[in-house]
């Protein structure tokens, strides 16, 4: 009994080591964190996809052609950073990029866009 508890301890304590912030979420928790104070939100797709609509205030760096991978360096690794694309495919690739980058509390929208639109979510043009 007491090394089960002794190993669920580690697993617990695992789970919320630093980096806890990094991980996949649904639109409602999505748009739960877009209120943080200095968020900064990606949008990871295509500049045309961009422009057929998205979240407001976000940036696009598009994850296939390298942009966010250029501009990693000089986003603030102390504030959160959300990150969205069209299914969540490449913004899961680029939430690990940045977690391996020294970046410790990064999320990314779960089915990305389309989930947003689904849940009834706001856009922009």
């Amino acid at each position: 009994m007491r090394q089960f508890l002794l190993l669920l301890s580690i697993l617990l304590f695992a789970c919320t080591a630093p980096g806890q912030g990094s991980g996949s979420l649904d639109a409602t928790g999505f748009d739960a964190r877009l209120t943080e104070q200095g968020a900064q939100l990606l949008d990871v797709r295509t500049a045309g996809e961009f422009q057929g609509g998205h979240l407001a205030e976000a940036r696009n760096f598009d994850w296939t052609n390298g942009e966010l991978e250029a501009i990693a360096p000089k986003l603030d690794k102390s504030k959160p950073v959300l990150l969205y694309c069209a299914s969540g495919r490449r913004s899961a690739a680029a939430r690990d990029f940045l977690v391996k980058q020294g970046f410790t509390d990064v999320v990314d929208l779960s089915g990305g866009i389309g989930a947003w639109n689904s849940a009834g979510k706001p856009v922009v043009q």
